[in-house]
C-alpha cells in the first residue's frame, strides 16, 4: 500500500493544473447541492433565478477556469470575472460566485506582469456591472453596498499581493543563505588548497635544493630525489581528494575508498616523517587516545601541524622543531615549537596568511589559537581544539 507521505510526493509532482482540477470541479458541482442552491453571493437586489442553460456557461467560467489559475492567472481571472458577471446579471446567485475572491487572491499572488493594468481594467469593468445591476433591480441596493463589495475584492487582491511579497522575500532569503554557503565553501576550499599545496611544494623545493649539493654522493642523491617524487605523488593524491569535494558525485574507486578523504590525526606521524626527510629535525610526541568522534577537530589539528612545519621548512630550515599532540576526552591540544638556532629562524612566523586561516578554523570550533615568539627566540604555534564538533 502507498503511504500518505508517498502519496503526497506523487501529488506534488503533478502539474499545477491537475492539482487545481478538483477545486474547479467542486465549484461547478456546489450550486447543485440542495443546501447550497441559491445561497451564493448576491450583488444588487435582483430576485434569485433558477439554474438554466446559460447558468452552465457561468458555472464553467467560474469553476473550470480555476484549473488554470496558477498556470495562466490573467486567463483564469478574466473567465471567472465574466462568469461572475453573468451569474449576477441573470440572478443565479450561485455559490460558485465565491470563486471571484479566490481567483483574485491567486492572481495577486502569481501574476508577474501587467499587474497594475489588470487591476485598473477590473476596476473599470466593475462600474458598468454595478450600473447594470442597479437598473435591472428595484433600486434597493445602495451605492454603499457596491463600494463595500469592491473593497472586499480589493482586500482579496491585496492578500494575494502580500503572499507574493512573502514568497519573494523567502526566495531572496534562501538565495542569500545559498550565497553565504557558497562563499564559505569557496573559502574552505581555498584554505585546503593553501595548506596542501604550500606544504608539499615547500618540501619538494627544499629537497630539490639539497639534491644539488649531493652529486658526489649518489646514494644520498637517490634518496633525496626519491623523497621529491614521493612528496609530489602525495601532493597529487591530496589534490585529487580535495577536487572531489567540488564534485560530490565523483565515483570513488575501491583504492580511494580505503583511505579517508581528509587527513586525520593518525597521519601526523607521516607528516612529521616527510618533514624530516626534507632535512628538518623534528621531535614528535603524541599522548592520550583519540576520541571515538572528533568531528572536524582531527582535520584542524592536522592542518595546524602542517602549516607550522611548512613555516619551519621555509623560514627556519635546520632548526630543531618539536611537535606535541595531546588527546583529551573533549579536545585536542597541539603545540609546534621551532627554536631560533637554525638559518632564517627569525622569519619563522611566515607570511601570516596560513596562520590567519588556522586561527579562523580553530575559532569556528570555539577553540583557542596562538602563534608567538618566546623570550628564548623559539616560535610556537599552539591550538586547543574542542572535539566532537561539526564534521
Amino acid at each position: 500500500m502507498i503511504s500518505l507521505q508517498g502519496a503526497g510526493r506523487v501529488w506534488r509532482r503533478l502539474d499545477v493544473t491537475v492539482r487545481d482540477l478538483p477545486l474547479g470541479l467542486l465549484f461547478m458541482a456546489a450550486p447543485f447541492l440542495p443546501g447550497l442552491r441559491g445561497h451564493g453571493t448576491q450583488l444588487g437586489d435582483l430576485p434569485t433565478h433558477p439554474l438554466d442553460a446559460p447558468a452552465a456557461v457561468a458555472l464553467v467560467f467560474e469553476g473550470l477556469a480555476l484549473v488554470v489559475r496558477r498556470r495562466w492567472p490573467i486567463v483564469s481571472l478574466a473567465l471567472v470575472a465574466c462568469g461572475f458577471a453573468l451569474d449576477q446579471l441573470r440572478g443565479y446567485h450561485s455559490v460558485a460566485g465565491a470563486a471571484l475572491p479566490l481567483v483574485l487572491i491567486s492572481a495577486g499572488s502569481h501574476l508577474e506582469r501587467h499587474r497594475r493594468a489588470v487591476l485598473a481594467l477590473l476596476s473599470l469593468a466593475y462600474v458598468p456591472l454595478a450600473v447594470a445591476l442597479t437598473r435591472l433591480g428595484s433600486g434597493g441596493e445602495t451605492p454603499t453596498g457596491f463600494v463595500t463589495f469592491y473593497l472586499a475584492l480589493a482586500v482579496a487582491w491585496g492578500a494575494g499581493a502580500w503572499l507574493r511579497s512573502m514568497r519573494a522575500e523567502e526566495a531572496e532569503r534562501r538565495e542569500s543563505v545559498a550565497a553565504e554557503v557558497r562563499a564559505a565553501e569557496r573559502a574552505r576550499i581555498a584554505r585546503e588548497l593553501h595548506d596542501v599545496v604550500t606544504h608539499h611544494v615547500t618540501a619538494m623545493v627544499v629537497q630539490a635544493e639539497a639534491a644539488r649539493y649531493l652529486t658526489a654522493a649518489p646514494e644520498r642523491l637517490e634518496r633525496s630525489l626519491t623523497a621529491v617524487s614521493d612528496t609530489g605523488r602525495r601532493a597529487l593524491t591530496d589534490l585529487r581528494h580535495l577536487l572531489d569535494l567540488l564534485n560530490p558525485d565523483h565515483g570513488i574507486t575501491t583504492t580511494e575508498s580505503a583511505h579517508p578523504r581528509t587527513p586525520v590525526v593518525g597521519r601526523i606521524g607521516t607528516l612529521v616523517e616527510q618533514t624530516r626527510r626534507a632535512g628538518q629535525p623534528v621531535d614528535f610526541t603524541e599522548q592520550g587516545t583519540p576520541a571515538a568522534s572528533t568531528g572536524s577537530a582531527d582535520l584542524v589539528a592536522y592542518r595546524v601541524v602542517q602549516e607550522a612545519l611548512t613555516n619551519a621548512l621555509k623560514h627556519a630550515r635546520g632548526s630543531r622543531t618539536s611537535v606535541r599532540v595531546q588527546h583529551g576526552e573533549r579536545e585536542i591540544t597541539v603545540s609546534v615549537s621551532t627554536d631560533g638556532t637554525g638559518s632564517h629562524a627569525a622569519d619563522a612566523t611566515g607570511g601570516g596568511r596560513g596562520l590567519a586561516g588556522l586561527r579562523e578554523r580553530v575559532d569556528i570550533l570555539d577553540g583557542e589559537f596562538s602563534a608567538d615568539r618566546g623570550s628564548d627566540g623559539a616560535f610556537t604555534v599552539r591550538a586547543r581544539i574542542p572535539a566532537g564538533g561539526t564534521s
